[in-house]
């Protein structure tokens, strides 16, 4: 007799259907695991050989056999422990090997029995939901398995209590759909002081999803400007918390509730090249994926190196990152707004001669160096930002602050929204080609404005178009539907005149 439980591995946010068979055969005491098992799919022998001592069973003194088929599927992840253990005990007789038969099962086994949290089972639910079976997963992560749909959901706090209530002996509580909490940690825009350009040009970034360079001394405030972002951004859509919950589930980060505001993504100027865009040994999602339809903010940005900041040309141009390994290729969304700042130069005080190092302005040139031209290319805003005078930090605060801020930034999402239905469009900053064209084509004016600048300042194509992009979003935020020539003159004051290279 072979049994047999479901379950899945994971290939980047696809869930690939696994069979999981299990058979007791004559001929000595052996206990292997063949289909392309990584390290952690191997130790399931000792893990599950404990969990049944825990709940007072023993392994048959024979030979189990255990195949994770398809067999050229590479299988990773601790999440394998749990149908085999159904598998086994099938086999044994212990478990009803029909009942079992409509069920997919992943979660980790504990030495005592218990049945520990595992990544992605969100996709595995959807998976299941797909195929039209129930999912057995363990108890902390029902509620994340509950938002896949119609699907039965058996969330198991161990694997005793899983037995009995299969066995109609026990019963196991319905998961409820749960939320994560509102991030309340986002400084408020009241508290920066003085900035009126930056924080301008902060609100067109947030209302049509641009990407934002500040560049300007220390104690500017570029990185508080940066942290009230997300203060001013409009919540996730149904349909986006769930993206960004994929994303988190399969990366091993959610912890059992759906998401339910943007991510903000603050690497560290240290970050290597597949922490950013994602790699390692088994390909995992980088910040720029875990900041999916949120902020990625790079403070510092020419102290990254060089190959990792380059790293991110594709994903900011097709909102997605593809990672290939020898034996592996998996594709993750990553439609990120990015926010960087930097200093003018590493001393950071390039535009005051009384604090400016002695290599200035020579140290400039270097220092801006760093970011390759194509790079910078992508960013749509680049604002200068001035030091705070004392005079400034003396006034009181300003009357306006995010909540304010943010009621413009949701009028302006919803005329995005109301026109790209249909497109797979979300904001101004995705628009392309003769889309782009047909709702951000300027009046005479403009379109004789932007074409004296696009010859002056060298605009590439690329850069003609971001612009298009961003004059489109100033006149939403005004509530008018022409794009005028005032909204491409503030368009074309964003963008960097000279580029480094």
């Amino acid at each position: 007799m072979v049994a047999r439980v479901a379950t899945v591995a994971f290939l980047g946010l696809e869930a690939r259907s696994v069979d999981v068979q299990v058979q007791i055969a004559r001929g000595g005491s052996a206990f292997t695991i063949v289909g392309l098992p990584d390290k952690a799919v191997a130790e399931s022998r000792e893990r599950v050989r404990a969990t049944l001592s825990a709940i007072g069973l023993a392994l048959p003194f024979q030979r189990i056999t255990v195949n994770l088929s398809p067999a050229d599927l590479p299988k990773e992840g601790s999440h394998f422990d749990l149908p085999i253990a159904l598998g086994l005990l099938a086999a044994m007789g212990v478990a009803d090997a029909e009942t079992l038969s409509g069920y997919l099962a992943v979660g980790e086994l504990g030495l005592d029995g218990r049945i520990s949290a595992v990544p992605g089972v969100l996709l595995a639910a959807l998976h299941a939901s797909a195929a039209g079976t129930g999912l057995i997963c363990p108890a902390a992560q029902g509620g994340e398995a509950a938002w896949a749909g119609d699907v039965e959901v058996l969330a198991a706090p161990d694997l005793l209590s899983l037995l009995n209530h299969l066995k109609g002996t026990q019963l196991l509580p319905t998961p409820a759909r749960s939320l994560a909490e509102d991030r309340a940690d986002a400084p408020d825009l009241g508290a920066v002081k003085g900035q009126e350009t930056a924080k301008r040009a902060l609100e067109v970034a947030a209302a049509g999803g641009h990407n934002l360079l500040m560049a300007g001394p220390p104690g500017a405030g570029k990185s508080l400007l940066a942290a009230a972002l997300p203060g001013i951004l409009p919540p996730l859509s149904a349909r986006e918390a769930l993206e960004v919950s994929m994303v988190a589930s399969v990366a091993g980060t959610l912890d059992g509730r759906l998401i339910r505001t943007r991510p903000f993504r603050a690497p560290h100027h240290s970050a290597s090249m597949p922490a950013l865009v994602g790699g390692g040994m088994k390909a995992r999602p980088g910040e720029v994926s875990l900041a999916h339809l949120g902020v990625l903010f790079l403070d510092e940005l020419p102290e990254f190196q060089r190959q990792a900041l380059d790293s991110l040309r594709q994903p900011l141009e097709t909102g997605e990152i593809s990672v290939a390994r020898a034996a592996l290729h998996v594709t993750y969304p990553a439609r990120v707004q990015l926010i960087a700042a930097m200093n003018p130069c590493r001393c950071g005080h390039l535009s005051d001669p009384a604090l400016a190092c002695a290599r200035a302005p020579r140290c400039a040139a270097d220092y801006q160096a760093k970011l390759s031209g194509p790079l910078i290319d992508r960013i749509d805003l680049h604002v200068e930002v001035e030091p705070v005078s004392a005079a400034d930090l003396t006034l009181p605060p300003p009357a306006e602050g995010s909540a304010e801020v943010a009621v413009r930034v949701a009028a302006a999402r919803a005329l995005q929204t109301r026109r790209y239905e249909g497109t797979g469009v979300r904001t101004n900053a995705e628009a392309d080609g003769k889309l782009l064209e047909t709702v951000a084509m300027p009046d005479s004016a403009g379109r004789a404005l932007l074409a004296q600048a696009a010859e002056a300042m060298r605009l590439s194509a690329r850069g003609y178009t971001r612009v298009l992009r961003v004059a489109r979003t100033l006149a939403d935020l005004a509530g008018i539907e022409a794009v005028t020539r005032a909204h491409v003159a503030e368009a074309l004051s964003y963008r960097r005149r000279a580029p480094v290279s």
